[in-house]
């Protein structure tokens, strides 16, 4: 029976670790969402689930979700409106050079 445990438990530590790379990911292509800003969560879910023993998919939700309420949370307002402006303007450039194919020289 402890082999069937240890396998459970390799398992559910895998889930968790899944759940936590798709939330990194997730939050890190949030607007305005810096290396601190990914660290700072990190670090509040790990912290939370070392406490209480949840899995982070129990304690959280969806780790998509959840990285769209963390970034709301940690970034502040005026620094993720100018990165979504920013953004804009990036695809706003690679629409244009989409449509003229690519010309040689830019």
């Amino acid at each position: 029976m402890a082999k069937k445990d240890q396998k459970t438990d390799m398992a559910t530590e895998k889930d968790r670790e899944k759940w936590m790379a798709r939330f990194q990911v997730r939050l890190a292509m949030q607007p305005g969402v810096d290396r601190a800003v990914v660290l700072q969560a990190v670090k509040d879910v790990t912290g939370h689930c070392a406490v209480t023993g949840e899995h982070p998919r129990t304690a959280f939700g969806d780790p998509d979700a959840y990285a769209v309420q963390a970034a709301a949370r940690l970034v502040p307002a005026d620094r993720a409106a100018r990165a979504k402006q920013h953004n804009a303007w990036v695809d706003a450039l690679d629409s244009v050079q989409n449509r003229t194919g690519g010309l040689a020289g830019l």
